[in-house]
């Protein structure tokens, strides 16, 4: 946007607003009330343009969020198909430092990496009924190839399950060939006809699916839990995300499984929950359905020497995906932009010169450059991720708020003063907290401070969260604890028909409150997760406590919520 067109815009915001603050005198000369500022004139910041976020975060969270991925370049728009988008430089390296984590991880319990292919013929994405209901409204389909028509239409997979089994029924054939635990990095296509969000809701993303078959169910059962504390690492200690540990009710768990664990998050502009990643433990339903069987070595064979007693296998699935990125935005960004954890950060310290003036000599800006130059390359020396930004055709201005919008953890400003202190000023993104710290200690004092931004970052946010868990006894609490943007906790029967029906009660209709998000969707309260950790005050007492809902006896603590 150019200068004059951004001086426009806000000229007639400002207009808007004084004419709203004033009121306006009609045709019969009656002066009306005055109008409430709009949504859009509220959310705009004053000064901003293209190169920065334009819009307030906590009065326009859609259109922040989008210009905040934008903008920043984590992202760029795919504008041959909607729903579908790029995913730049800067986010790409969140990702693979997820991979470089998780990957290593999976490892050190026997998972090995692999690679099916993506399309899955009807027939065989049809052998598990529960299983392809679930996804059934996401599937899509080649029906063409070139100008001819398919006689049979090829699913594009939504989840490999039906495409991985068939094979493991053909390596599996005895107790010695277990465990099988296999992991594929890839991409999947889920059709979505919501209106489609960045990284939180898309027609493609990529994800790891993990895909095990065991010998008994508690080897299973353990191995689904020790997923599931991967990716409670990778959210808390690397995206410094909050999330809770629980079990899905049976009507949210994965379709065709036996039962689901999961991470639920909290996105506090929004009140909503959002699914982080889950584990799911598959039973021997799809063993049965793809006949992975060995034989029983603990049972007799029979007179002949065979027909030994078979036995089907025990299956677990798991998987995190890009969602990841967005939840960590949505979380810890703000109106300047990103706030990027330093884990995950490409750059962890950008060094900029300031100080040069017209007066400054030749000499003393080589100083600085070259001072600036050997502070990088220490720093790298330490595992420290530095770059310096040298640019001569931008001012320090400029790329602090450059830099700022990148969510870069820290700053470095280094001019002729600071050298003569032998000192740098070092300012933090995440509270803007700005500190001279000697360059002697330079790099021992960063890589202090990078490791106190991340438990700062994730304490900020797991108090934000533990104060929108709101524990409830009573449903006339429910609703209005929801609608402040709220978790709701409470006593639950764990009985579906009771499931269907808070979520009828708890739905929103066309209320203002809702249109602050017109794209995240207005359903009921859903059973979020059963958490592992349950409230001790007051405690379940079995045969005593009522359900929240239907008044029926309780058995667990759920957690309760409108979700993305």
């Amino acid at each position: 946007m150019s200068s004059r067109n951004s001086n426009e815009a806000e000229e007639l915001v400002s207009q808007a607003n004084d004419k709203a603050q004033k009121g306006h005198t009609s045709k019969s000369g009656k002066k009306s009330a005055p109008k409430k500022p709009s949504k859009k004139a509220e959310a705009h910041i004053e000064g901003a343009s293209q190169l920065g976020v334009e819009v307030r975060k906590e009065v326009d969270f859609s259109l922040w969020y989008k210009q905040v991925l934008k903008r920043s370049e984590m992202l760029e728009y795919y504008e041959e198909v909607s729903g579908c988008y790029i995913i730049r430089p800067l986010a790409y390296n969140i990702w693979q430092e997820i991979q470089n984590f998780f990957d290593a991880a999976i490892k050190e319990m026997g998972v090995e990496d692999t690679y099916f292919p993506m399309f899955v013929s009807q027939r065989q994405l049809e052998r598990e009924k529960d299983h392809i209901e679930g996804f059934a409204p996401e599937v899509a389909w080649v029906t063409k190839a070139g100008s001819n028509t398919m006689e049979s239409p090829i699913a594009i997979r939504p989840t490999s399950e039906t495409v991985m089994y068939p094979y493991f029924a053909k390596w599996i054939r005895t107790h010695r060939d277990l465990p099988l635990k296999l992991n594929q990095w890839c991409n999947v296509v889920r059709w979505e006809f919501k209106n489609p969000q960045p990284f939180i809701r898309t027609r493609e993303f990529l994800w790891q699916e993990g895909h095990t078959a065991h010998f008994t169910k508690e080897e299973a059962d353990t191995e689904v839990y020790q997923i599931l504390e991967l990716y409670r690492q990778v959210y808390e200690d690397m995206l410094a995300f909050p999330v809770i540990k629980g079990i899905k009710s049976e009507k949210e768990k994965f379709a065709g499984g036996l039962y689901t664990t999961t991470l639920e998050g909290f996105i506090p502009t929004t009140g909503r929950g959002v699914q982080a990643a889950t584990s799911h433990c598959l039973g021997q339903n799809f063993s049965k359905m793809f006949d992975i069987v060995i034989e029983d070595p603990s049972a007799p064979a029979g007179p002949d020497g065979k027909d030994a007693k078979k036995m089907y296998v025990w299956q677990n699935s798991w998987g995190i995906s890009t969602r990841a990125i967005g939840v960590m935005v949505m979380v810890h960004g703000d109106d300047k932009g990103l706030v990027l954890p330093p884990r995950v950060a490409a750059t962890q310290v950008v060094v900029i010169p300031c100080g040069i003036t017209s007066k400054t000599t030749e000499d003393e800006k080589k100083c600085v450059e070259d001072k600036i130059n050997y502070v990088v390359k220490e720093m790298k020396s330490a595992g420290i991720k530095a770059k310096a930004d040298l640019r001569e055709n931008y001012s320090p201005g400029y790329k602090f708020n450059h830099w700022e919008l990148k969510g870069v953890p820290i700053r470095l400003e280094i001019g002729p003063r600071d050298l003569s202190k032998q000192q740098t000023l070092m300012v933090r993104r995440d509270n803007g907290v700005k500190e001279p710290i000697p360059l002697a200690d330079l790099t021992s004092r960063i890589s202090d401070t990078l490791k106190c931004i991340q438990k700062d970052m994730f304490d900020r946010a797991k108090k934000v969260y533990d104060d929108h868990v709101k524990l409830v006894l009573k449903w006339d609490d429910f609703v209005p604890n929801l609608d402040n943007k709220n978790f709701v906790l409470a006593p639950w029967c764990e009985e579906e028909k009771c499931e269907d029906s808070i979520k009828e009660k708890s739905t929103r209709h066309n209320t203002e409150q809702e249109a602050e998000d017109e794209k995240a969707p207005s359903m009921g309260a859903k059973t979020l997760c059963i958490p592992l950790e349950q409230p001790s005050d007051p405690p379940i007492i079995p045969g005593e406590t009522k359900c929240v809902s239907c008044g029926g006896l309780a058995k667990r603590y759920t957690l309760f919520g409108r979700s993305y």
